[in-house]
């Protein structure tokens, strides 16, 4: 009986040393998350959110209204696979309007712990009822992240990744990524396996998730998101790349079955989402009826949704200059016959409040064009964000329509607030370097625009 005892009390005392030499020996698991999450686009009654994992997994974000820590509510349950890149679309469609909420991502039915703020909000219901809210919103585009092996050798094209922590800080309500949101390279535009790596690759940079998780998210595409550089309807590999965008942004809606077209508002305003590559002709076509940049049938949707719509500023959302006259790169002005199309047709429809947002030069400049017995049509430019930045060439700063101290050729993103009662918004833009110090400020008013 003693040896017994002897033996029994070795065991006890040995065995949790075992246990803890074992787990010593044996991997953490590494977390299924790979990026976000990352919170789409808002209505009144249903909020679109997103995740990445990077295997197969079951997931599903549960919400509550900030304060409120019930009721708890749950969007639907996606079972993530390779196909979809892992990917989820996760629908909030318990919520009020004007409200803000708080989420917690579920893997496999446990919440994932991040060091970071996760909320969404619904727009409000101010129609009848009182003036429109202010708001404020991010613009940004060109978004170049390194990777090592499939760089162009020489210094890195990418950088300063902090200015999306810097962009956080100015808590926008949402962000417009307005093209060349990530750039495919060699490795990447003759397969779907190259396309959504490259997608994945910098969806996944941490300094980016703390401001998809916070402010809602809405896309257009550029040359580089959409295919090789300057790339036009030609593009072979088209159908992936946009089932690609649509697997990675939580745009509301799609206009048209090819393309990434599409519009949403937020309080007065609404905002149009054009596609300047699936119906593009190539550059070094011969201008003229048949040189198409956004071709015909989008054009036409174009011109129907600003007629039809009641918005205060109706803006234009796309990747090319469209108001810059000079022809060169990629500019809409290379395409003079259809540009002067899109604007004698803003002109004769005397649609009031139009102005445009664009990116993809890798420098932020405002351009002015005055037009004849009606308003001036407004191009805001805004670029880059990571890549590299590069100046606008002389003979641009010396056009007419160049705003007078509007240059930035550094990294930087736009900030956008809309303000004032119904009958008098105020647009006041702002543009801001990567370590967050104001380069710029703009008012532009709603009545200038009629």
């Amino acid at each position: 009986m003693y040896n017994i005892r002897c033996v029994l009390l070795l065991w006890l005392f040995v065995n949790p040393l075992l246990l803890v030499a074992q787990s010593a020996k044996t991997p953490v698991a590494a977390s299924p998350l790979q990026s976000g999450p990352m919170v789409g686009y808002s209505d009144m009654r249903e909020v679109m959110l997103w995740a990445q994992t990077n295997r197969p997994a079951r997931v599903q974000i549960s919400y509550h209204e900030a304060g409120k820590a019930t009721p708890a509510y749950l969007t639907n349950e996606v079972q993530t696979n390779q196909k979809a890149a892992f990917t989820a679309h996760l629908l909030a469609n318990q919520v009020e309007p004007g409200k803000k909420y708080e989420y917690d991502l579920l893997i496999e039915g446990r919440k994932v712990s991040l060091p970071y703020p996760t909320q969404f909000q619904t727009q409000n219901l101010w129609q009848w009822r009182t003036d429109p809210p202010a708001f404020h919103f991010a613009v940004g585009s060109c978004t170049y992240v390194n990777e090592e092996g499939t760089d162009r050798p020489g210094k890195p094209y990418g950088g300063g990744y902090e200015i999306f922590t810097t962009l956080a800080a100015q808590k926008p309500d949402f962000m417009i990524w307005t093209g060349d949101n990530t750039y495919t390279r060699e490795v990447d535009w003759n397969s779907r396996t190259g396309v959504l790596k490259r997608y994945t690759h910098t969806r996944s940079l941490p300094e980016m998730q703390p401001l998809l998780a916070s402010a809602h998210n809405y896309a257009i595409w550029d040359d580089h998101d959409y295919g090789p550089d300057d790339s036009d309807r030609s593009y072979w590999l088209k159908s992936v790349t946009l089932d690609a965008f649509k697997l990675f942004w939580a745009n509301p809606n799609y206009i048209f079955p090819e393309g990434c077209t599409g519009t949403f508002f937020w309080n007065d305003c609404q905002f149009f989402l054009l596609d300047d590559r699936t119906f593009r002709a190539p550059d070094k076509m011969a201008d003229g009826p048949g040189k198409a940049y956004f071709g015909d049938k989008q054009l036409q949707w174009l011109l129907d949704a600003l007629t039809f719509s009641k918005a205060s500023f109706k803006f234009i959302v796309t990747g090319g200059q469209i108001v810059n006259p000079a022809k060169i790169f990629e500019n809409y002005a290379v395409y003079g016959t259809e540009r002067e199309k899109l604007f004698k047709a803003i002109t004769d429809a005397k649609i009031p409040g139009v102005l445009f947002i664009t990116g993809d030069r890798h420098h932020s400049i405002l351009h002015k064009l005055d037009r004849s017995g009606t308003y001036p049509l407004y191009d805001l430019t805004i670029s880059p964000l990571t890549s590299s930045p590069a100046p606008a060439l002389a003979e641009e700063v010396k056009q007419a329509s160049y705003v007078d101290g509007t240059l930035v050729n550094d990294r930087n993103f736009g900030i956008l607030s809309v303000s004032g009662p119904l009958k008098d918004r105020l647009l006041n833009i702002k543009v801001y370097d990567q370590k967050g110090a104001e380069r710029w400020s703009r008012d532009i008013r709603a009545s200038e625009l009629q």
